[in-house]
């Protein structure tokens, strides 16, 4: 079998949570993502079948039983990863329980998933009944976009239409909006579940004082959601102090779905 170390699925996840810590939204062991696998790529590196030890993954996941994903671990460090993969993420299969998973690669000394794996997991599972095509979820501490949870309305239309409003590409990169969760707890089913219905409807959700999560077909797909919100909440902070404010009229939000075909939340151009 192929060495795991040159797969382009390790290489290219490293490499995201390497440039996620750079630009500083992953403090200490913050954040999380995991990566659904096809089989057959896995394959050429590892035996699907080989089980190393049995993890709980603290849900009900049956609607993923049989995919394959490669998570970060609990506790690690985003800054560590690229140096040392092996001990600080892992490679996982859902069992036909629905609740254990079996570790294929990685995890060492008996390191766990991440403790937002029951949110990763339902995530999964609902943005899969939307697009069968999806395969990542990112769960990040941005920047700008967690600060504007402190001074800006949590009501979705009025955060949405916000950053809508910051630049011209988001509304044609986030057409469906964005979800809002007022601060929870974070790390259980609760917020998991609150998660998951968000994302039956939007491909962000912002956790009100602590992230936001980002959903995607790939890694650049994912991360290019929420860098482009990240990207226009620094430009809402930017603009804050000036007394003369423009902003993107709601006609030209309308000329931009319709040059960009695109079909924006219902609502939130009336």
């Amino acid at each position: 079998m192929k060495d795991i170390f040159t797969s382009p699925f390790v290489a290219e996840f490293c490499d995201l949570i390497d440039n996620m810590y750079r630009l500083g939204w992953d403090e200490r062991n913050g954040g999380n993502v995991s990566y659904i696998l096809n089989e057959e790529e896995v394959a050429e590196y590892l035996d699907p079948e080989s089980s190393i030890r049995t993890l709980n993954i603290g849900c009900n996941a049956s609607a993923l039983s049989g995919k394959i994903l490669l998570v970060t671990g609990s506790g690690k460090y985003f800054k560590n990863i690229k140096k040392d993969p092996e001990a600080n993420i892992g490679i996982m299969k859902i069992n036909s329980d629905g609740k254990t998973a079996s570790l294929l690669w990685g995890l060492n000394d008996g390191a766990v998933p991440t403790s937002e794996l029951p949110t990763h997991l339902l995530a999964h599972a609902e943005r899969l009944k939307a697009d069968p095509d999806h395969r990542v979820v990112i769960h990040t501490h941005a920047t700008n976009l967690v600060a504007m949870t402190f001074v800006h309305s949590l009501n979705e239309k009025e955060f949405t239409r916000t950053l809508w409003k910051m630049n011209t590409e988001c509304l044609v990169v986030f057409p469906d909006g964005i979800g809002v969760l007022p601060w929870m707890v974070c790390g259980n089913e609760e917020i998991a579940c609150r998660t998951a219905e968000k994302l039956r409807a939007s491909r962000l959700v912002i956790w009100a004082m602590h992230g936001v999560i980002g959903v995607g077909k790939t890694l650049d797909d994912a991360f290019g959601l929420i860098e482009t919100a990240e990207k226009a909440a620094e430009t809402y902070f930017k603009i804050s102090g000036f007394a003369e404010k423009k902003g993107i009229t709601d006609e030209q939000l309308k000329s931009l779905a319709s040059a960009f075909k695109v079909n924006t939340k219902p609502g939130y151009l009336d």
